[in-house]
């Protein structure tokens, strides 16, 4: 195979060079490439070419990694020309295709494959590869469609390369379409290889009904195919029929260490891990450190501490991915004591790395351990760890740990910030009340040309919600509607509590309504509480009915919240009950100290305070601070209750003296009895202390 290149040069140089030599004077070149500069004062190519090769240099870096700017390339060619004449080798020209749409020089690329004559398939294939492995799938399609000008026929590699093509799309399935009709127009419907890249292009572009006809008509499936249909449904998130599918493939065929990291990952509950764990020992998966690592973190998925010790303990060589694990967990977990001891483990072991300081600090965050932090950061900037990733999870945990001049410092310091970074400056800013501030950061963002995404506006309607900016959030509601905006299911959450909170529940049900196709629990919660919140108790008992019918979605502890706070706000004392005895004997929900508060509540309000007292004194948990103030509110609604709101306050002054709120409702409590000498020493008694109520405040949007 010949190309026949422009220009006509004398050739000192047989016309034809063999493909070894030439792939060897190219790896020559590849290895001196840096240090060898092209200009009149270089040494002669030819001479340079003439060099001895020895079969090492076969084993060099190829001019993929080592050509690093199109210039270079070009002059590359022309000395290949200057070198050898009119012809050239094919495999040099398709090495140069290559580098041209590395550089997205595809014309220029196909003109070089154009040139080639005679059959050529492979170096067409590798120029496609090239522009697949680079990201860049329209070149790759613009590329092939050359080929078929060119009249060049396919082969068993050339379609494979257009499926991962087609799974990197971005949704264009016809793209698929048109590779999947014309392949198997072609024949290609019998090769096990196209198959398995099939599978994979259809999960990504036209989801799993199509891809898992492809994996059910195959004739014949090696472990990739299983795998690969496995991973389409995991990426689903069906964890149960991934899992059913590993069960049929353990029929046929036995799988492989890959395969059993995918099915770890699909494992549904901890029952199934426990199976996989099992099967993994009988088969001696368990020397693979890596899928060792997999069990732990499947274990972990399912706060499996336990087990997950027991693996780490046997581990024979303990690496950074099993520490992270483990660390992760306990951080999980809340376990911050175990946290920080695992980490001086490490630190004396393996040694940290950034994916370790990040789940550290992620850990830390929900402990507020400011001081615990910043020794982390501290050795993040010595050990020389600190890197984008690491900076953004720091700016998330100062600002939990409402250290607003720490998080903001952090941000100023990441050059490139994307929309991750953004959020998570915004977020720092909403939890703390500075709502002004995160809308102005919105505001740069947008000017620095920042495309926001579901998080940034996330935030931002958090931020008008705090505000009782109710026009200001509608109109970022609009602007997601009228631009077709992904909105998350988060997203979504915070427009509808936005509604709840600015009193408007008629528009706020109606967004409930439009979300019939994606609502989970959080949103019915959400829902539920906001009837409850605007005294529409029955409603909210309604809701949670059709929740129940409705499914798939079960009340959550939660959920039961608001639904007894709907109840006691609305005074619906049969319906609380029962609501109550369902959470443990139907939805296997414990009722925990704060639903039976809203209880005591509901009583109280329904002046039933001997009943509420009798409640209270029945409880199988310690009642807290907030329960006896609960029954003390509820002394001020009936009638000769002054001993138990005595009581009530004894007990909270025990677990609670130092709270203003109790003591002026103790104060009030008196007043409403004409009791004057008491709110006397009461007041007096918050002199002393020096406590103070702090007064209540509210803002009406102009």
């Amino acid at each position: 195979m010949e190309m026949r290149l422009l220009g006509n040069f004398h050739c000192r140089f047989p016309a034809k060079l063999t493909s070894a030599f030439l792939w060897q004077t190219l790896n020559i070149f590849s290895l001196s490439f840096k240090r060898f500069i092209f200009s009149s004062r270089s040494s002669s190519l030819n001479t340079y070419f003439r060099t001895p090769v020895h079969l090492h240099l076969l084993q060099s870096p190829s001019f993929l990694c080592s050509c690093e700017d199109l210039r270079t390339l070009k002059q590359i060619q022309a000395s290949l020309i200057v070198s050898y004449g009119h012809s050239i080798d094919a495999a040099a020209v398709s090495m140069l295709g290559s580098l041209y749409a590395k550089f997205e020089e595809i014309q220029h690329a196909l003109f070089l494959l154009c040139s080639l004559q005679g059959p050529c398939t492979h170096h067409w294939n590798q120029v496609i590869k090239t522009c697949v492995d680079l990201g860049m799938v329209e070149s790759a399609f613009f590329v092939y469609n050359g080929m078929r000008e060119k009249g060049i026929l396919h082969d068993n590699y050339t379609f494979p390369i257009l499926n991962r093509a087609v799974a990197m799309s971005c949704g264009k399935d016809w793209y698929g379409k048109s590779i999947h009709g014309l392949s198997f127009k072609m024949g290609f419907d019998l090769d096990i290889y196209f198959c398995n890249t099939l599978i994979e292009s259809c999960t990504k572009t036209r989801g799993l009904v199509d891809a898992f006809q492809v994996f059910e008509e195959m004739p014949q499936r090696d472990l990739v195919s299983w795998t690969s249909i496995i991973s389409g449904f995991l990426s689903e998130g069906d964890c149960f029929e991934a899992f059913n599918l590993f069960r049929e493939m353990k029929k046929e065929i036995l799988p492989n260490s890959v395969t059993i990291i995918v099915v770890l990952k699909a494992c549904p509950s901890l029952v199934e891990c426990t199976q996989v764990h099992c099967y993994v020992i009988k088969y001696g998966f368990l020397i693979d450190v890596s899928i060792t690592n997999s069990i732990m973190k499947s274990y972990s998925n399912f706060f499996s501490v336990n087990e997950a010790e027991a693996l780490f303990c046997e581990l024979e060589k303990v690496d950074v991915i099993s520490w992270n694990i483990m660390i992760s967990l306990y951080s999980l977990r809340g376990e911050i004591e175990k946290v920080t001891c695992s980490f001086s483990e490490m630190r004396d072991d393996v040694g940290p790395s950034v994916e370790t300081l990040t789940t550290l600090v992620s850990g830390l965050s929900n402990g507020g351990c400011l001081s615990t932090g910043s020794q982390i950061h501290c050795l993040s900037l010595k050990s020389r760890l600190l890197d984008d990733i690491l900076k953004c999870s720091l700016l998330s945990f100062y600002g939990k740990c409402s250290n607003m001049e720490g998080s903001t410092k952090l941000f100023d310091e990441i050059p490139h910030k994307n929309c991750v970074v953004w959020s998570a400056m915004m977020t720092s800013f909403t939890d703390n009340g500075h709502f002004i501030e995160a809308i102005k950061l919105f505001l740069k963002m947008l000017v620095l040309g920042n495309k926001p995404v579901s998080e940034n506006f996330e935030n931002l309607v958090i931020a008008y919600t705090n505000m009782g900016a109710l026009q200001l959030g509608k109109g970022v509601h609009g602007y997601l509607i009228r631009n077709s905006l992904y909105i998350s299911k988060t997203l979504k959450t915070s427009i509808l509590n936005m509604y709840i909170k600015c009193g408007k529940i008629s528009s706020a049900r109606i967004c409930f309504d439009e979300m019939a196709s994606s609502r989970d629990v959080v949103m019915w919660t959400s829902m539920i509480e906001g009837y409850g919140t605007h005294g529409l108790g029955s409603e909210a008992v309604r809701l949670f009915r059709a929740m129940v019918e409705d499914g798939p979605e079960q009340p959550n502890s939660v959920t039961f919240l608001s639904l007894l706070s709907a109840c006691s706000h609305s005074g619906l004392l049969t319906e609380g009950v029962e609501i109550l005895h369902s959470m443990k004997t139907r939805f296997k929900v414990e009722p925990d100290l704060n639903h039976y508060t809203c209880i005591v509540d509901l009583l109280g309000r329904l002046g039933k305070v001997k009943e509420a007292l009798t409640m209270v004194m029945k409880l199988a948990v310690l009642p807290d601070s907030r329960v006896w103030s609960v029954l003390l509110s509820a002394s001020l609604r009936g009638c000769n209750c002054q001993k138990v709101a005595d009581y009530a306050c004894q007990r909270i002054m025990e677990l609670d003296s130092e709270n203003a709120g109790y003591y002026t409702l103790y104060s009030n409590v008196q007043a409403s009895a004409e009791r004057w000498d008491g709110v006397e020493c009461i007041r007096r008694t918050m002199n002393e202390r020096f406590l103070v109520k702090k007064p209540g405040w509210s803002c009406i949007e102009a």
